[in-house]
């Protein structure tokens, strides 16, 4: 097998346990919106300062999402093909971090199949 054979099965198995790198719907869709406090410097966050929109004077939007509907500055690869990411994944905004593509109980998030279903991806299954 070639390492360019193994390399595509790796991604395409990463892609199944994680199907957010093969959609980004909700990088481009949701207003991403956080305390201040997250953001790198002197109030010790992490999200990169460089990359967001003052909201307030206590919250920061990620640049590109600050009305809603637009695509975050962060989001490398084209929405709904494999490989799409964030490329400040590892200091994302705790709206981010705490977006699941499935609901604790092991139900799909509707808010990602309703996104899902507008790029023609196929809805998640529950987990078992």
């Amino acid at each position: 097998m070639t390492d360019q054979a193994t390399e595509s099965e790796n991604a395409e198995a990463v892609t199944e346990s994680n199907p957010c790198l093969s959609c980004g719907a909700c990088c481009a869709h949701f207003r991403v919106s956080f305390y201040f406090g997250e953001l790198a410097g002197e109030m010790g966050g992490w999200v990169p300062v460089e990359l967001t929109s003052k909201v307030n004077d206590f919250r920061a939007a990620m640049k590109g999402t600050e009305a809603g509907h637009g695509r975050c500055v962060a989001l490398r690869g084209e929405l709904g093909k494999g490989g799409v990411s964030c490329s400040i994944y590892q200091n994302r905004p705790t709206p981010c971090r705490e977006f699941d593509a499935w609901l604790a109980d092991g139900t799909p998030n509707p808010d990602c199949q309703r996104l899902r279903a507008q790029l023609g991806l196929a809805p998640l299954p529950a987990l078992d």
